[in-house]
């Protein structure tokens, strides 16, 4: 049975096509259009997912949509009553697009896919499809589960259990009360953006003292034992209006928003690490009581608020909890698989056999090129490359140049699911360097220099830097460096915050053979397990998709050298590119 699973309209469009029950593509609509967080109907990921099953919409058995529009429509009807008359703008606004193409999410579906389509098309509710997303693919027979974001149709927080082929959600929390909705308050109340700049929040807030905290429990969010929560809507606009906070936000405060883009001072250190602290409480709690409920020992995780890693790290330390496993893609482009998983197991009533680790292969689940495809791209570029003769042979060039100090860019194998780069499409460094995290930050990603970077460390080798006592293989939990490696004798510098913390990848050579390759390459040259691992793109820009795509970063931003493919370009011996030399000197600081 081939049931293909898309989710649309929103944030972060995506398809993901299952097969008998196993997950063969998935892939996010704005690798293909290179729209940031691109929420059009996901017509060039589901043309990916077909061609790469060799299908056509014809012989799909069923599509799933990742949430119900009639029960959504319902809540922005009812919210603009409730907040009558100051919701009435907001609804104008919203109407458009909803009476052309969100209210009719068949018709759209059935034009995507060219009016092919002769099967059912079923509909998962939101956070069915998060909940399918993180226990489906899970190696666990039974567990918990949790999910939290902004907001579904009408649920913003839901909880419950998976069994075999079954999930069974108990309890759920209601717009307008939303972790995942104040957390993005604050995000906009710092001068970051809303729905992409919450993990400049996250990465923020080791930098401040959560001096807020106490206000924030006593005046905004109510948390009570069992982890519920009521949100006073008088310090928000969201229910209502274009923005997120009031005015009487920003007077409990002291401060209005502040304005985009502008360098963040001690006050929004401070604003960060309040919020990310009471986030972590109230997910703790949820937990804590989710557990004492339901007696299992795992939990699996989806939505938006699973991807901030340091309130999944406290998880795995301090819940009742013995495992935990969290979807990759954890917001809305995960929400597609879900639905696509939901189809085959909660809709067609499949039996499931959990694998291990998990069935979703690293989360390589999108496209690939071959050799000659690289050339093709290659070729009107002028670009000059080698081809080593083996793969040891590639990964020890790689591993040289990357113990020189030099950057590299990785281009290889099946592109990632879901918001981290996890080797294929990675920009990698050496973790030794002091100086590394700025010059990443301020020559090859342009944006602020106190963001910081993750650690790839090969699986075995982890404990030996940190203390987490599991793999994390999708950079969605954090460990602490071990003290005696801490300052001002830390082996990897450049991988770990100002409170020693770091965002982990695992690497094992049964997912990602030659990013496993080149770590253990890297490791037998300098005795170091772990490179600097961050997304392959500059600012502003998906990660890359093409092998075009990867020459041109290589050649606009400081990076050495670009593999691509079995492939290896050093930048000294490129052709001088169009444009490059301008867009440098444009984002380049003083």
């Amino acid at each position: 049975m081939k049931i293909l699973g898309i989710s649309a309209f929103y944030h972060d469009s995506a398809a993901a096509l299952v097969i008998d029950g196993r997950i063969a593509a998935a892939a996010q609509e704005e690798r293909f259009t290179r729209i940031r967080h691109d929420a059009a109907f996901p017509s060039q990921a589901i043309e990916f997912c077909l061609a790469h099953a060799g299908l056509t919409a014809s012989s799909l058995d069923a599509v799933v949509f990742y949430e119900k529009p009639l029960l959504k429509f319902e809540r922005l009807l009812e919210s603009a009553l409730a907040f009558a008359p100051r919701g009435f703008p907001f609804f104008l606004r919203a109407m458009p697009g909803w009476l052309s193409e969100k209210l009719h999410a068949t018709r759209a579906i059935d034009r995507g896919l060219g009016r092919l389509h002769t099967g059912p098309i079923w509909f998962a509710s939101h956070h069915h499809s998060h909940a399918a997303s993180a226990f489906f693919p899970s190696p666990f027979e039974r567990a918990a589960i949790l999910t939290l974001d902004g907001v579904g149709e009408w649920t913003t927080t839901s909880w419950g259990t998976g069994s075999g082929h079954t999930i069974d959600l108990h309890r759920e929390i209601r717009f307008p009360h939303s972790l995942g909705l104040i957390y993005s308050a604050f995000t906009y109340y710092a001068g970051f953006r809303v729905n992409s700049g919450e993990y400049k929040l996250m990465g923020l807030a080791p930098y401040g003292t959560p001096r807020f905290r106490d206000a924030i429990f006593e005046k905004i969010l109510h948390l009570r034992p069992d982890g519920s929560f009521w949100l006073d809507q008088s310090y928000f606009r969201y229910g209502h209006g274009l923005a997120m906070t009031s005015g009487k936000f920003h007077r409990l405060f002291g401060r209005p928003p502040t304005p985009p883009d502008t360098p963040p001072d001690r006050f929004e250190m401070d604003i960060a690490a309040s919020i990310q602290s009471v986030i972590e409480e109230a997910v703790l709690r949820i937990a804590r009581h989710i557990h004492s409920e339901t007696g299992e020992e795992n939990l699996c995780l989806a939505g938006g608020v699973a991807l901030n890693c340091v309130a999944n790290g406290r998880l795995l330390r301090e819940s009742p909890f013995r495992r935990i496993w969290i979807q990759p893609a954890a917001g809305d482009a995960g929400g597609a698989l879900g639905a696509a998983l939901y189809g085959w197991h909660g809709i067609a009533g499949q039996p499931r056999q959990p694998s291990h680790p998990d069935s979703q292969t690293g989360s390589l689940l999108g496209p690939s090129f071959t050799p000659e495809e690289i050339l093709a791209d290659l070729a009107p570029l002028h670009a000059v490359h080698t081809r080593p003769p083996d793969e040891e042979t590639l990964a020890s060039e790689a591993a040289s140049l990357l113990a020189r100090g030099l950057i590299l860019g990785h281009f290889e194998g099946r592109a990632e699911f879901g918001p981290r780069a996890l080797g294929q499409r990675s920009i990698l460094a050496d973790p030794r360097d002091p100086s590394m995290q700025r010059r990443l930050n301020l020559a090859i990603k342009f944006r602020e220099s106190f963001r910081p970077f993750a650690p790839a460390v090969l699986e075995d080798r982890q404990h030996e830097l940190f203390d987490l006592p599991c793999a994390s293989p999708y950079m969605l939990l954090t460990g602490h460096l071990h003290p005696h490696l801490r300052d001002p004798s830390s082996p990897v510098p450049a991988v770990t915050h100002i409170d020693h913390s770091a965002r982990i990848q695992s690497v094992s050579a049964a997912t990602s053979p030659r990013f496993h390759r080149i770590l253990a390459a890297f490791h037998r040259l300098t005795g170091c397990p772990a490179l600097v691992n961050t997304s392959f793109n500059i600012r502003g820009e998906p990660i890359v998709h093409t092998p075009a795509q990867a020459y041109r970063s290589f050649m606009f931003t400081e990076m050495d050298a670009l593999i691509l493919g079995p492939f290896l370009l050093l930048k000294k011996d490129q052709p001088p590119m169009p444009g490059a030399a301008e867009y440098k000197t444009r984002f380049r600081p003083d």
